[in-house]
């Protein structure tokens, strides 16, 4: 699998378009290049407008930007290329005036590095729609959001469908953490790793990495993405993921 930039972000932007179609709440749009993806989360990188290109239609991505912003008031514009006077203008006057940067890391499967031992894992399994509620009072402890931060994102059929997996990591029959493996064109992306402050440092993120990996290649894919945050870089850069893309998020703040 060639894991260029331009691949792998088709890849995730078509597994945010998945996910808008099936989450309750969902909505999902496209003008040219432009797109809007909303899922009435309260988490604004979870209601976005965004260019599939490096260089973005201006007028487009401004009409699928207002349409968001009708939509919910926790919303952001997502940049993959060069960041000139006109995007940050077109930002700031939907009120969008916080910048931040999201790395953008892809992996060919031959060449992930798995912990020695690591295919036990006991510890995590997949759930289903039946358990959306477990997963998702899950995700917000683990991720330490606020209670109803993620709304109806993971629940009516999310879990069971095709192209999704949710996991839980258990300790003594308890949640501690969270994972989720969506495939789309021979690509695994990881999402929603995040562990329990009181489960921390014990490897569990990384072992639910490696379990959202393994399934995906068992299921055919060769390549793999995700996002991370400057704490979580580090464990993902040791297990092979490289940069391959920076981008700019525009919110409220």
């Amino acid at each position: 699998m060639d894991t260029t930039a331009d691949q792998m972000a088709a890849a995730y932007f078509d597994a945010i378009e998945i996910l808008c179609r099936v989450t309750p709440k969902g909505w999902y749009a496209e003008r040219g290049t432009a797109r809007a993806a909303v899922t009435h989360a309260g988490v604004a990188t979870l209601n976005v407008a965004y260019d599939t290109t490096t260089e973005p239609d201006l007028g487009s991505l401004d009409e699928m930007a207002t349409e968001v912003g009708r939509q919910t008031a926790h919303w952001s514009i997502i940049v993959r290329g060069e960041v000139g006077d006109e995007i940050s203008g077109l930002a700031t006057r939907h009120g969008l005036l916080t910048r931040s940067e999201l790395p953008f890391l892809t992996c060919a499967t031959d060449d992930i590095v798995f912990r020695a031992g690591s295919t036990q894992r006991a510890s995590v399994r997949p759930v289903g729609a039946a358990e959306n509620e477990i997963y998702t009072e899950a995700l917000t402890q683990s991720f330490e959001a606020p209670e109803g931060a993620f709304g109806s994102l993971m629940g009516g059929a999310v879990l069971d469908a095709d192209a999704i997996t949710g996991y839980l990591a258990e300790e003594s029959g308890r949640p501690v953490g969270t994972g989720l493996g969506m495939r789309t064109s021979g690509v695994v992306g990881v999402f929603n790793i995040a562990v329990l402050p009181a489960a921390r440092g014990r490897g569990l993120g990384r072992v639910i990495t490696e379990t959202v990996l393994r399934d995906g290649i068992a299921a055919g894919a060769d390549a793999a993405y995700l996002q991370t945050s400057a704490m979580g870089r580090p464990l993902y850069e040791s297990m092979g993921f490289a940069l391959v893309e920076t981008w700019t998020v525009f919110s409220a703040g």
